[in-house]
């Protein structure tokens, strides 16, 4: 029976310089000889996620921006879009508090690189690697359209508790490691968007499957009827997971797919 395989992509299908075993590239080949959906699965906005390097492995279709996006065959199925005047309170919020942060959106990133800290290579790379797709927040207050957003290097415990006191009705904060944060609008995560394509492809929920590394998968991991962690993923990802395989650059996404008989 056909199956729907859900992949995160940073640090579960490549790595910090974006290379991609040869096993997973076999696996995702067999897995499409073998007639089965696959779904990136992706904190990543759509504009961050480049089709070059990723769409010709065999993918159906990408959930983006912690479900607040999906495709399917690039057709469009679901956006939604932070209201206008909500992402521009947020915006003041995060002024106040000096945060460096990053608003996402379908098309555009927004962020001000002043913010960030010299030493951080953090928005040099985004910039160098999106060029005309990241835009000033300043100045684009009136144009902003985002559904989602990062915040980094907000280290101090009072600030992170000032955030979560003035936006946290609205939004789903998701620490990373390190000072890094995803933040979300309420009901929406990778979890929801898989369940929304599975509507709207009639895919029986115990057809599903998921691999992820991190805490903005555990969601997915724990929708899934099966979930698979990786095993140099983060320890939340592995508890949240029904089946822990091997680091990824030791051929973890072959080795789960086996495990399922998904290959």
């Amino acid at each position: 029976m056909r199956k729907a395989v859900f992949f995160d992509i940073d640090g579960t299908i490549w790595d910090r310089r974006q290379w991609i075993p040869d096993s997973t590239r076999e696996a995702f080949r067999l897995m499409k000889q073998q007639g089965h959906y696959l779904f990136i699965s992706s904190g990543r906005t759509r504009v961050f996620i480049p089709d070059e390097s990723l769409m010709p492995l065999g993918f159906d279709g990408v959930l983006a921006g912690c479900g607040t996006y999906g495709e399917f065959q690039r057709e469009m199925k679901f956006y939604h879009r932070i209201p206008l005047e909500e992402i521009q309170r947020v915006n003041g919020v995060l002024r106040e508090l000096e945060a460096a942060y990053i608003l996402e959106g379908r098309h555009l990133l927004y962020l001000d690189e002043e913010q960030f800290s010299e030493t951080s290579a953090f928005s040099k790379e985004i910039k160098k690697l999106l060029g005309q797709s990241v835009v000033r927040v300043t100045g684009n207050e009136e144009n902003l359209e985002v559904s989602k957003f990062c915040v980094n290097y907000l280290d101090d415990q009072d600030r992170q508790k000032e955030l979560e006191k003035q936006i946290g009705d609205n939004f789903t904060m998701i620490y990373r490691e390190g000072a890094f944060m995803e933040v979300v609008p309420k009901g929406f995560s990778k979890a929801t968007g898989i369940q929304e394509i599975c509507r709207l492809l009639e895919i029986a929920p115990e057809e599903t499957y998921s691999f992820g590394d991190s805490t903005n998968d555990l969601d997915m991991l724990e929708y899934t009827a099966h979930s698979v962690a990786m095993g140099d993923g983060m320890q939340e990802a592995k508890d949240a997971a029904e089946y822990v395989t091997a680091p990824l650059a030791e051929d973890g996404i072959y080795q789960a797919c086996k495990h399922y008989g998904l290959i």
